[in-house]
């Protein structure tokens, strides 16, 4: 295996001059019955459109393939300013090296990290957000008009609105009917719910592009209901699951150019086909949200790296070879203080909770603004069936679940609320009608600061209300508002609709709305939960959020680097194995072998390189299309039970744009133009061409995707 710093050289070298003779595969089939039984597919590229060689943009001769930072596709696009907003140009960042080729990462978050990046967030000032951002633009216009303006110098909103709401500055709408993202014909069976009656509402079985997050674990195995949870980051339990209460090193410190950082280590053994194996494990965390997480199987080291014998590779050996952008010189062991392991739990987990708290707004006929909602004392009938669905009513005195900060000793903040369990999630609401009411008070504090406060804000609409809009709300924190209207209430007949606005910078999120009324069921509670906490966790991406928990992140980080660390330096400390060695020795030394049991004297021979046994994912660089991918550049991620095509370019929406469970891959056949075309799921195809300076280079890429795919199916069918 080529080491890190050749692959590096070899990017910059310039582009070989095409191949005299023709590439020895033709259209061969491996897997399958060939082409003939998948006609439904995406069509395959001509020539002219999908040539490796090709010197346009995408060729390796451009500019961003002459850098491997460029090549990975990890540069942001800088987008010109809004007039709501100032930024500052950001500091130019060095390139990154890639990670080498057998660094197996655990999660998507893992694959689109970048030590260098500034944040939106690091370089925004002065930023109006949520509703507040709206509210500052006041019309003249009628109530039952769009509230977009042409004295509004910013965003004007996206013109969308309908009975239930109003087309408004700096938010987007969804009305209904609306194509869910990552959702369109990407070849798969599809599952029903319907609000009356079967079948009208669709999604597919494998879930949205935002609801991928871990690629080394089954999608079935974290699914559990009609809807999936999406943007949330459960690559973050990576410390928890294997580093936690168990033996590691974590090394602090603060880089002149990365600022505070904070780094664990550990050496496990895995049991696989080839018998026991030693898996080296790596968190890498800067300020940057993202976090490297991931694997590297011992035998996919360099041989100058790899040790001959029981010892494992020394800490140092270990970074520079997989994290040569951090200066190894300013780092220190930690020290052995229980608060250690707890504050790297907190780090990592900062942005993982499962516990929400949802606003509900209660608004009468003839009503719209924020101060009459308020002013509502009690709920009505229509009210009260409503909340009935989603949730129970709980005595709040003695309350010892999720309370999201209401007073459960001296009834200061009411003597009820409404409380339930959705998924993996305990959800507190904040019903208007339920807290205080102060009649000599019109803006209602003592309710607004609980409701003011919420992310997601539900508001419920009786027969002849106004349209709601966000213009009538001044609030910075409450980004997302899904509004109820009920039609025909208390009867045998009550229906629903529904429609949701949320704040610009907060990406879109599932599941989709149907045209179609919601009748009052167990389907319409799920679809109202299931859209709320993905509502919050696509919010938690805007920049205000991100702003919040890089602070906070920053404050841990430096934390642990001041107060908790030795005098130890990474250079001592390599000659100190015995923490990342396992009490369980074996001899290996000066044996080659495919033994069976891993036994003494073991050193694992390979058909195909070690890394394509990682449970990890492996990642190329490639240009892609398909029905519902259009043409780019993506990062192509292939784990033991996953493949993704990544695009750093849309990180905001999750950056994933296709995935499929390896189970779901039915075969692939060559182009002749060194293309790979995969077939999945019901007549789905995707077409592929690794990027690389010269023919050959691309033919081994696309042997490598071939040999990747060829172990995970060869895991499954012994499942």
């Amino acid at each position: 295996m080529q080491s890190d710093d050749l692959f590096v050289r070899k990017l910059r070298q310039p582009p070989s001059r095409s191949s005299p003779h023709k590439s020895p595969r033709e259209s061969k089939s491996l897997i399958g019955s060939g082409n003939s039984r998948h006609n439904g597919g995406a069509r395959s590229l001509s020539e002219s459109e999908f040539d490796p060689r090709d010197k346009g943009s995408g060729s390796p001769s451009a500019p961003r393939f002459k850098d491997p930072f460029i090549l990975l596709g990890l540069a942001g696009n800088s987008q010109g300013p809004s007039a709501h907003e100032v930024k500052e140009k950001p500091p130019e960042g060095d390139p990154v090296a890639p990670r080498p080729k057998s660094f197996a990462h655990h999660d998507i978050q893992s694959i689109l990290f970048d030590p260098f990046r500034r944040r939106e967030s690091e370089v925004r000032k002065n930023v109006r957000s949520g509703a507040s951002a709206a509210s500052q633009i006041r019309t003249n216009s009628s109530p039952r008009r769009s509230l977009s303006s042409p004295e509004d110098p910013g965003d004007p909103g996206d013109g969308k609105d309908n009975d239930l709401l109003l087309s408004c500055p700096y938010f987007r709408n969804e009305v209904g009917g609306e194509e869910a993202e990552g959702q369109k014909d990407q070849g798969w069976d599809f599952c029903s719910v319907s609000p009356l009656h079967a079948p009208l509402i669709s999604f597919p079985v494998r879930g949205p592009n935002a609801s991928v997050s871990v690629l080394e674990e089954a999608r079935e195995r974290i699914r559990d209901s009609s809807y999936f949870v999406e943007y949330q980051d459960l690559g973050a339990l990576y410390y928890r699951k294997y580093f936690y209460g168990k033996e590691h090193q974590n090394f602090f410190g603060v880089d002149e150019r990365l600022g505070p950082v904070a780094i664990s280590l550990r050496r496990d053994e895995r049991e696989s086909a080839q018998g026991v194996q030693y898996n080296y494990r790596i968190i890498f965390r800067t300020t940057e949200l993202k976090t490297l997480r991931g694997s590297i199987l011992e035998e996919a080291f360099p041989s100058s790296i790899r040790p001959n014998s029981s010892r494992a590779i020394s800490p140092k050996k270990l970074l520079e070879y997989i994290v040569s952008e951090v200066n190894l010189q300013c780092l220190r062991l930690a020290s052995n203080s229980p608060k250690v392991p707890e504050t790297l739990l907190k780090l990592d987990e900062q942005g993982l909770s499962f516990q929400r708290k949802i606003g509900i707004l209660y608004c009468r006929s003839g009503q719209s603004s924020e101060e009459e909602m308020y002013n509502n004392e009690v709920a009505g009938p229509a009210f009260q069936e409503f909340l009935s669905l989603l949730g129970d009513e709980v005595r709040l005195k003695g309350f010892d679940k999720y309370r999201a900060q209401l007073d459960n000793k001296t009834d200061s903040t009411g003597t009820h609320s409404l409380y339930t369990r959705y998924q993996d999630y305990e959800i507190m609401f904040h019903v208007s009608t339920m807290l205080p009411f102060t009649a000599s008070n019109s803006q209602q504090l003592l309710r607004k600061r609980h409701i003011g406060n919420d992310i997601v804000t539900i508001v419920f609409q009786e027969p002849g209300a106004l349209p709601f809009t966000p213009q009538t709300i001044r609030s910075h924190f409450q980004h997302v508002f899904i509004v109820v209207r009920v039609h025909s209430p208390c009867t045998d007949n009550t229906r629903y609709s529904v429609a949701v606005t949320r704040t610009a910078d907060t990406p879109p999120f599932g599941p989709p709305l149907p045209t179609s009324l919601f009748r009052r069921s167990p389907e319409l509670r799920d679809f109202l939960l299931s859209k709320a906490v993905n509502g919050e966790n696509a919010a938690e991406r805007g920049g205000k959020f991100l702003a919040m928990a890089t602070r906070t992140r920053e404050e841990y980080l430096r934390d642990l680097a001041r107060d908790h660390v030795t005098t130890t330096t990474l250079d001592s400390c390599s000659s100190k194995l015995a923490i990342l060695s396992l009490s369980k020795k074996r001899d290996r030394a000066g044996s080659t072998g495919t033994g069976d049991k891993g036994g003494k004297g073991t050193r694992w021979a390979y058909s195909v390189p070690p890394e394509f046994h990682s449970s990890g994912t492996l990642v190329w660089t490639v240009k892609a299309v398909s029905v519902s991918v259009s043409e780019s550049i993506y990062m192509l991620g292939i784990s033991s039970e996953m493949l993704v095509l990544v695009d750093p370019k849309k990180e905001r929406e999750g950056a994933v744009s296709f995935h499929c469970s390896c189970r779901d891959v039915l075969g692939w056949t060559y182009s002749s133009k060194g293309g790979l075309d995969l077939y999945y799921g019901r007549a789905g195809r995707l077409t592929l061409c690794p990027i690389a300076s010269n023919e050959t280079e691309v033919e081994n890429e696309i042997n490598h995707i071939v040999k990747r795919l060829q172990v995970s199916k060869t895991i499954h069918g012994r499942q």
